[in-house]
């Protein structure tokens, strides 16, 4: 193509797309630049940080609010805590002495198998060199020897007993029994056995027991617990608390446990002071185990002005803050940032950011949180 016909040929082109016929989308599928409709009547997050929530959509994700009211509320302190084994109602059984383990009259427990105090849980054949015991068996023979000699001569004084001095007799009754108990003792110790017995009535709370296992001496077999008695421990790194505890509370989920304070040691662990509860209800014990980290929360004799919520009431906003969903007009709810301290586990006193009559959302808050 020549340099004249080029300018002719873009006039062309320039033409036949003026002289198109026009395009149009087909009714519903318009993709202009308008944006899209917004419903008004819908769950929205506001310009200033509230909530637009319907009457219908309040019914449908459950919500619920309660009247706040000021009151003096006893101070808590939440502690960090475990599940500890009673030390009446649970011990431990360890072999005395090495050696192999052999099983018991009902076999090996098994982890929450119920034994009775003094059940024969498993045995302990006691471990010897060949040296040792070709010793004591050395020193069984002698002793059985001796033993049938002395019961030969005591025989023999027996029969002349008008002749021979009561006192002679007394002597041979007295060697014979002496070898026989010192040849007993040393039968027993070579084919006599360890009985590891429960110390407790309870179940097998641990196990570290294989048929034919070697044993060192003082090592862990079997823990015995009675699972309807078990203790609490929480450390306090105030030291007056100990003198101040009014009541404690054990939170588990949505429940809370009410706990009975024991007492506290007198020596610090872990730089700071045990306390030691007891749960009050037996029958909560079953969701708990030995050695478990649980919160306990500590209720004082000493008050402080708050106005008391459900925990579930608080939740985040987008800077991290602690906030509470109050109620301001029938559609409308205002995120409040609020100072919240323990107050029972189920229930935290809020000391700054209500007033008393405030309507706080206390079913249903996260899903309020979440509306955009």
């Amino acid at each position: 193509m020549s340099r004249r016909s080029l300018p002719a040929s873009i006039l062309a082109l320039a033409l036949a797309c003026a002289c198109a016929p026009s395009t149009w989308a087909g009714e519903g599928h318009d993709h202009g630049d308008a944006p899209a409709a917004v419903n008004a009547n819908g769950p929205q997050r506001l310009p200033d940080g509230s909530v637009f929530l319907p009457k219908p959509a309040q019914r449908q994700i459950g919500l619920r609010t309660v009247a706040v009211e000021a009151a003096q509320l006893p101070r808590a302190l939440e502690l960090n805590g475990h599940i500890a084994m009673d030390p009446n109602a649970g011990g431990k059984v360890q072999a005395l002495q090495a050696g192999r383990l052999e099983a018991g009259p009902r076999g090996l427990p098994s982890l929450g198998q119920a034994v009775r105090k003094g059940e024969v849980l498993a045995y302990v054949l006691p471990a010897s060199d060949s040296l040792e015991r070709a010793n004591q068996s050395a020193q069984l023979a002698e002793l059985r020897a001796a033993q049938g000699l002395a019961a030969k001569r005591l025989a023999r004084l027996k029969e002349l007993a008008d002749s021979v001095p009561r006192k002679e007799i007394e002597a041979a009754e007295s060697e014979l029994a002496s070898l026989t108990a010192r040849s007993a003792a040393i039968a027993g110790g070579l084919g006599g056995r360890e009985a590891l017995v429960a110390p407790i009535s309870g179940v097998i709370a641990s196990a570290r027991a294989v048929a034919g296992q070697v044993l060192d001496a003082r090592e862990l077999v079997f823990e015995v617990v009675d699972p309807t008695r078990l203790r609490v421990e929480a450390l306090s790194f105030e030291a007056a608390l100990a003198s101040d505890v009014a009541t404690a509370y054990l939170p588990i989920g949505s429940d809370k446990l009410k706990l009975r304070f024991v007492g506290a040691g007198r020596s610090l662990r872990e730089q700071a002071l045990p306390l030691s509860f007891q749960l009050e209800d037996p029958k909560a014990l079953a969701h708990l185990a030995i050695g478990q980290p649980v919160k306990v929360v500590v209720q004082t004799r000493s008050q402080l002005s708050g106005m008391a919520v459900p925990a579930a009431s608080l939740v985040k906003n987008p800077a991290n803050q602690t906030i509470l969903w109050v109620k301001s007009a029938a559609e409308r709810f205002e995120p409040r940032v609020v100072t919240a301290v323990p107050l029972d586990g189920a229930t935290l006193a809020i000391t700054r950011g209500l007033k008393a009559g405030d309507l706080v959302v206390t079913e249903g808050a996260t899903l309020v949180n979440q509306v955009r």
